[in-house]
């Protein structure tokens, strides 16, 4: 039996509320600090740094991403991205205010008067500090190892400064969506200025200033959660600041031709479950290669504290994989999944390069590191992505050849004399398309239409296709990914090509560590490549695969994480803990299977080799077929059937079912609802249950199929505006506007009652429908529907569930539920929604107002700004 795929957007209240009180918190414990250090001259401090990083972390970081989180599944893109977005921020904010307490015991080893530190910022003050530190670490030959973790300012730079940037793009792009949001994310961005200025200057305005922008956003955000919290609680905006946006979006620019569907790729169906991730995903494309910029240009000689920077984005660029696998989009899975493992490698590689084994001779680092090959791996695949997304627009070819430049880049057989140059330049180019991306899949994920360019595709859908299927074997193959099985449709097929890459890195990163002794140095340096792309990454495809339904769940690539987490710690950590074989008869056992499996190096060496270029291949065929949704590079038949499958699908159905593609099924069903039966429908939204109009006994069956309340009403479905035109009802011009702005698709309309209803064709079922005085009408934005209500005529609709339970968003809930209860079932596979229309009262609407009588798959807001752009247009 299917499952319910999530929530509904209306069971999440408001998530801006938590999302701006965080962000109002957040500020206002920095304000506290920056207050205090303008006006006594003594900067934070030790135990003090640490209690405010974590308080940052937790409230910052742990509170807003869950309300950004929450903001995804509302179907709100804007407060999506930005809440994730800055979680990140205050959470990497958090752990620098860590980083400066623990390097406090240090420093406190100096004398200095608070005489002359009363015209210093703290960050000056601990750059003095830490220079002094150097002094005084040289002069005692400590290790430097500790004295690259002080490093801290540089760091802290190279990450604020495009937070800072991308905190105005929110602000602008938040003016397109309401009054408050631009206020608090343009104070957020003065204030992220100062902080940074406050690095280079020697005074305390830069903290004063900072401090009264933080004040700001304190105020603005409690007002704004206020604003929406009342908004909650009454169902209707009481204080001003939402609901009218400063500027309506669709000045940005005009739908042209050249942003049509064909120019923009494959054409997707609408999915309204989730918002899009791909703004969060060019969000954190831009964060990371920015740091690592600063860091190859020479500002900062380690990267600590930058790769926890890296690190926390890189976190935030997976939630973006998982919601483009909720929006079952496996290119965007697939892409931003790469992404993600590529900076988390290159920042702990960094990290090591810089922190761990700085002290080692520079010959024998320089030999380990050009042994490496896993990198090659990462240029193959961004190869292939760019081949994918050649029938994407431009933008998206353009940033996927510069991930290409930039995989190159970072090849360990370039010499080091122009390897940071080369890498340098590449992220400044790379940074520079993420951050216009960010701004271009914001705009039009607002407006719901292309207004920034993004450009043509290069290649249209249909070419690519045939090119694509010159790789078809003799093997049988199905023209489309079935819907009706749960192992094999689109959904559950869109982890297999991220799981496939993250085998290959591993593997390829550990075949020269296989294959010969290495030195200590390249040993250490393999520790993130395999660790990151084997283990860390490869639980999140785990994830993913628990939530797609595999048949084996998470057990196969569990099964790779502890391979590969088990090679990391014996072959290349285990050096590092200088276990002894002699002093430690513990690991006798494994020191025994060790060397069984040294006795076949060479045997490893090769299913290693071999292993990387099925990978490889597994990567390009998944990312393919999930693409275009149809079996378009092999995978090869199953080597064992499915035994149990087959008796479950050759069993006996408890009615009769049809298929949506097909006019036969459509005629199927139609005959069944014209002989009085009651059968499940698709529609735009969620599985529906239908009567025929011309049946009313039918109409009151669908009351004991579904043990419905009978003072709940049922509402009519038509195929057209145009078909309620043809009865004449007597609405008013508002009305007739208003319905034709919204139909077709996920808005129900209540009106009044009248004898243009028999016109309409619902003849005796008047009655049955609606109340005594009012109806609903429903005009699905769905093919299927509107072609059996053009065949059936008006027909009597609920929604396919027993009463309380659950919404069918599959044919086979409606199968398993109602099957034994119905006459028969139009299958047409996953439902668009996961919950019913939004139902709109339009009884006062000549008064000028609505009212919202149920939230569904399209928000409230959206459905009261259709409103006052059309009575705007009436005037």
């Amino acid at each position: 039996m299917a499952t319910l795929d999530g929530f509904p957007a209306s069971f999440y209240g408001e998530p801006g509320v938590l999302g701006m009180l965080a962000n109002g918190i957040s500020a206002f414990l920095v304000l506290l600090q920056n207050f205090n250090t303008a006006r006594t001259g003594v900067s934070a401090e030790g135990v003090e740094n640490i209690l405010a990083g974590v308080h940052l972390i937790l409230i910052g970081g742990v509170c807003q991403l869950i309300a950004g989180l929450l903001s995804f599944r509302k179907y709100d893109h804007l407060s999506g991205t930005a809440f994730i977005g800055y979680a990140a921020l205050w959470g990497s904010y958090g752990a620098t205010r860590i980083f400066l307490g623990a390097s406090q015991p240090i420093t406190t080893n100096l004398t200095m008067s608070h005489d002359l530190m009363s015209n210093t910022t703290p960050l000056t003050t601990l750059t003095t500090n830490l220079s002094l530190s150097a002094e005084l670490w040289n002069s005692t030959s400590q290790s430097p190892d500790w004295l690259s973790l002080l490093l801290i300012p540089q760091s802290a730079i190279a990450g604020l400064v495009p937070y800072i940037l991308l905190s105005f793009l929110l602000a602008f792009c938040s003016a397109t969506v309401n009054v408050i949001m631009p206020f608090v994310f343009g104070a957020i961005t003065l204030t992220l200025l100062f902080e940074a200025v406050a690095v280079g200057v020697s005074s305390a305005w830069p903290l004063v200033v900072s401090g009264i922008l933080e004040l700001l956003i304190l105020l603005f955000a409690v007002y704004g959660s206020a604003a929406l919290l009342v908004k909650g609680l009454a169902q209707r905006y009481v204080l001003k600041g939402f609901g009218t946006p400063l500027f309506n979006v669709l000045l940005l620019g005009t739908n042209s031709p050249a942003a049509s569907a064909q120019s923009l790729g494959q054409e997707k169906k609408k999915n309204t479950k989730y918002a899009e991730p791909q703004a969060l995903f060019f969000f954190c494309d831009t964060v990371s290669p920015f740091i690592m910029l600063f860091y190859s240009f020479g500002y900062g000689t380690s990267f600590s504290l930058g790769a926890v920077w890296v690190s926390i984005i890189s976190a935030a660029q997976l939630l973006s994989s998982y919601y483009a696998h909720l929006r079952q989009d496996g290119y965007l899975v697939t892409k931003a999944g790469l992404h993600a493992t590529y900076w988390l490698t290159k920042a702990w590689e960094e990290f090591v390069l810089s922190a761990v084994i700085v002290s080692e001779p520079e010959r024998e680092v320089a030999t380990g590191r050009q042994a490496m090959v896993g990198d090659w791996f990462f240029v193959a695949v961004a190869l292939l992505l760019l081949v994918v997304s050649l029938s994407n627009d431009t933008l998206e070819v353009t940033h996927n050849a510069l991930f290409l430049l930039l995989s190159v880049s970072t090849v360990p057989q370039i010499p080091l004399q122009g390897y940071y140059v080369f890498f340098g330049v590449s992220c400044s180019l790379f940074t520079s398309v993420s951050l216009y991306g960010t701004f271009c899949r914001l705009i039009n994920s607002i407006a719901e239409k292309s207004l920034i360019p993004v450009g043509p595709q290069p290649i249209s859908s249909d070419r690519l296709h045939s090119f694509l299927s010159c790789f078809r074997s003799p093997w049988k193959l199905q023209g489309a990914l079935p819907s009706s099985s749960a192992a094999s449709s689109p959904t559950n097929q869109i982890p297999d090509a991220l799981f496939y890459l993250t085998n290959g890195v591993a593997a390829l990163s550990a075949l020269h560590a296989a294959s010969s002794s290495q030195s200590m140095s390249f040993l250490r340096l393999s520790v993130p490549w395999v660790l990151v792309s084997g283990a860390v990454v490869q639980g999140f495809v785990s994830r993913l695969q628990v939530r797609g339904g595999q048949r084996f769940g998470s057990v196969i690539p569990s099964f790779y994480l502890s391979v590969w987490a088990t090679w990391t710690w014996y072959r290349f950590a285990g050096p590092l803990l200088q276990i002894s074989p002699v002093g430690s008869y513990g690991f006798t056992a494994g020191a025994i299977a060790f060397l069984v499996i040294n006795a076949f190096l060479m045997l490893i060496v090769a299913m290693l080799a071999v292993f990387s270029v099925i990978c490889l291949y597994g990567t390009l065929a998944s990312l393919v077929n999930c693409t275009f949704r149809q079996s378009v590079m092999p995978m090869g038949p199953p080597l064992v059937k499915d035994v149990n499958q087959q008796q479950k699908s050759s069993a006996a159905l408890p009615c009769p079912v049809a298929d949506s593609r097909l006019t036969s099924g459509l005629l199927k069903i139609s005959r069944l609802l014209d002989d009085g039966g009651v059968c499940g429908i698709p529609t735009d939204t969620v599985y529906a249950l239908a009567a025929s109009c011309k049946n009313p006994q039918a109409i009151e069956n669908i009351y004991n199929i579904k043990d419905r309340p009978a003072e709940k009403p049922i509402c009519i479905c038509i195929s057209s505006v145009e078909q309620l035109v043809a009865a004449k009802p007597p609405f008013s011009s508002l009305l007739w506007e208003f319905m034709r702005n919204v139909y077709p698709g996920g808005i129900s309309c209540i009106v009044s009652k009248g004898d243009w209803l028999l016109r309409l064709g619902v003849g005796p079922a008047y009655d049955r429908v609606g109340t005594n005085d009012s109806i609903m009408i429903r005009v699905p934005d769905h093919t299927v529907t509107g072609h059996l209500c053009d065949i059936t005529g008006p027909l009597a609709i609920t929604s396919a569930n027993p009463s309380g339970e659950p919404d069918s968003t599959h044919h086979d809930m409606v199968i398993s539920r109602l099957g034994h209860k119905i006459q028969g079932v139009l299958c047409d596979g996953d439902s668009n929604e996961i919950v019913a229309s939004t139902v709109v009262n339009c009884l006062k609407i000549d008064e000028g107002t609505i009212s919202i009588v149920r939230e569904g798959c399209v928000p409230a807001v959206k459905v009261r700004q259709i409103f006052e752009r059309v009575k705007t247009s009436m005037l």
